[in-house]
């Protein structure tokens, strides 16, 4: 069996040699969470983002968007859609599956493709609220990698709080008339379906009461994408803006049952936190291992500044911190698998590990000195990506809000 460490890495590390991150991590024991078959899949999931990915990503970063072509290799190799059920046209692996395609990505340093948005986040709202015919329609070609999904919640007034939506649907006899705009759209650029959160009634006196979800495919007349936005950090993933004028939409493009679109985004929002979290805590055990390798190379004063206590206190914090974090996301992992995972607990994980993520980036960079200023270093694009995950997925100060009421009520 290949086993795992604590944090997801094996003895097979002959398939990263374009990194020192992953040499030695077997003393700090085994990740129970996972099985034999886990395993093995680990092992095709990290061959096919070192060979499909690493090598390209330098140039999708100047492109600020990924190739097509490795959305059809990762489909091809059953990469996506790997924990939605396969008489829907899934993979049907469990979330564990889908686990290891986050940590493995961030294991690589490889942000551009947004696999576990469309896989983890997008695809589950069409196998849990789409008809036969949706799930007929766009599954199996979102699993192949054909067809690439977006969500289009945030709109430049209204990006926590999904209750401030104004992008709005109207009844045209059995039709829908879509208007409105949306902002920093993760897979925008380059989706051939994309999820729209809408108002849909106007006079309801509570805006949860109100909002529906809509499936609306590229080349809609009416629906247009913006520019490519320039962003800090995932510079190879594609982030725009969406707009739709007078989109007219057919009655089965309405996702699940009218008015109860807020319902769903409140159900699936747990996962999509969870699914942060777990990267955030990957990326984390990536920088760490890193910075370990680095500061044992280099030298100052006549010998490496692994020699120097300062360093050798700030790796005993950071792998402390990181170890801890690790636990309680694994915990969730398994809490998840077994569907007992609430929103307060979700919410938990993100603000946390997102938070740790971005304590391990400032020290893991200053550690590195001034190269870790320099983007050909991989520090410096995971510090630069690090700083987005407290911000989607609901920001940190909407998790604690959504913590403290748990704790308090909602009062």
């Amino acid at each position: 069996r290949l086993q795992h460490t604590q944090w997801g890495h094996s003895e097979a590390q002959n398939f990263r040699p374009e990194t020192s991150s992953a040499k030695s991590m077997m003393d700090i024991g085994t990740r129970r969470i996972f099985s034999e078959e886990h395993d093995i899949f680990r092992q095709n999931v990290r061959r096919f983002f070192q060979v499909e990915v690493a090598p390209y990503h330098a140039e999708w970063e100047k492109e600020g968007q990924v190739s097509r072509e490795v959305w059809e290799k990762a489909g091809q190799q059953g990469m996506l859609a790997v924990c939605i059920p396969a008489e829907h046209g899934g993979v049907g692996g469990d979330l564990l599956s889908a686990a290891v395609m986050w940590e493995e990505q961030m294991y690589v340093n490889c942000t551009g493709p947004g696999f576990s948005l469309h896989s983890d986040i997008i695809m589950p709202y069409i196998s849990h609220y789409g008809t036969k015919s949706q799930i007929e329609r766009y599954i199996p070609q979102m699993t192949a990698g054909k067809c690439i999904g977006a969500i289009a919640m945030t709109e430049p007034g209204a990006g926590s709080d999904l209750q401030g939506v104004k992008t709005y649907a109207k009844r045209d006899g059995s039709d829908w008339i879509l208007n409105g705009s949306k902002i920093f759209i993760s897979n925008g650029w380059m989706c051939d379906l994309v999820i729209v959160v809408a108002v849909t009634d106007l006079n309801s006196q509570k805006a949860a009461h109100g909002i529906s979800l809509f499936l609306v495919e590229n080349g809609t007349k009416g629906f247009h994408k913006g520019r490519k936005l320039s962003k800090i950090g995932l510079k190879a993933q594609d982030t725009a803006e969406l707009f739709f004028e007078d989109v007219r939409l057919p009655a089965e493009a309405l996702l699940g049952e009218v008015n109860k679109g807020f319902y769903y985004l409140m159900a699936e929002l747990p996962q999509e936190r969870l699914v942060i979290a777990d990267l955030s805590v990957a990326s984390a055990e990536f920088m760490f291992e890193e910075t370990k390798s680095y500061v044992k190379e280099r030298k100052a004063f006549g010998k490496t500044i692994a020699h120097l206590q300062t360093v050798q206190h700030k790796l005993a914090e950071m792998k402390t911190e990181i170890c801890v974090g690790r636990a309680f996301v694994d915990s969730c992992l398994q809490l998840h698998l077994e569907k007992k995972l609430d929103s307060a607990t979700a919410s938990m994980a993100k603000y946390w590990a997102s938070d740790l993520q971005n304590r391990v980036a400032t020290q893991c960079l200053q550690l590195h000195g001034g190269s870790g200023y320099m983007w050909e270093y991989p520090i410096a694009k995971a510090f630069a990506d690090a700083r987005i995950q407290t911000i989607y997925g609901g920001t940190n100060e909407i998790m604690k809000e959504l913590i403290a009421r748990s704790i308090v009520g909602g009062q």
